[in-house]
């Protein structure tokens, strides 16, 4: 389902040249639960981020279901993201005047159906990952947990074929973290959803079925956990 074939990123910091990744190559079939673990700097993030379509590569090649995304417009850029995507950031993300519900919502605002409908898939999403209780709280009234389970509706309510989540545990505690994962990975048995998550917690990754371990904007391991 994606395949990258010696993927380079490379980003201009004043006079110095930063080699994010330096030649990665990787498949992931559809459906894969993988976990990409490494130290600050190692280019995880990176990856993700070009697999997600939110940026392009300096070289090399990135194919999504038959789609090379490598020269792709910033059009069709937007289009993949909406259509194939969703996404899990460590931030949450979350509007702080809308309510959960609301929030869930938000990516269907451009998709031509009407407002009742949005609210009504919003709630079967949050229903999804146990919120559906929360739907009339708004960001301030939830728990760090809480709102991370509430951006992850909102990454399903479109019914992604992938997400992506950039380190979805960084800002909770460690009963929280696992909780988090333990969802995400039921979520990627029941529906089938290609998960990629990238953290620098090598316990969390392991909860993944494969690691893929970076250093230097490099795959330095690849193995499978079960």
């Amino acid at each position: 389902m994606i395949k990258v074939t010696d993927l380079k990123k490379d980003y201009i910091l004043g006079s110095e040249v930063v080699h994010a990744l330096a030649g990665v190559s990787l498949e992931l079939p559809k459906g894969e639960f993988a976990a990409f673990v490494g130290p600050s700097g190692s280019g995880k993030s990176t990856l993700l981020h070009l697999i997600g379509g939110l940026d392009t590569p300096s070289e090399g090649s990135i194919i999504v279901e038959g789609r090379d995304l490598s020269n792709a417009s910033d059009k069709e850029l937007a289009a993949y993201r909406n259509h194939n995507i969703g996404f899990v950031f460590q931030a949450f993300h979350l509007h702080p005047t809308y309510t959960a519900l609301e929030n869930v919502a938000i990516p269907l605002i451009f998709s031509g159906i009407s407002k009742a409908e949005r609210l009504r898939r919003a709630l079967v999403a949050m229903e999804a990952v146990g919120m559906g209780h929360r739907a009339d709280h708004r960001p301030n009234q939830l728990s760090g947990g809480e709102r991370q389970r509430v951006s992850i509706a909102r990454a399903l309510v479109t019914d992604p074929a992938i997400i992506v989540a950039d380190e979805p545990t960084g800002n909770l505690d460690t009963a929280n973290g696992g909780r988090i994962m333990d969802l995400l990975g039921k979520l990627n048995a029941e529906k089938g959803i290609t998960l990629i998550v990238a953290t620098h917690d090598a316990e969390l990754a392991r909860r993944a079925r494969r690691v893929v371990t970076m250093r230097d904007g490099l795959i330095v391991g690849d193995h499978r956990e079960n």
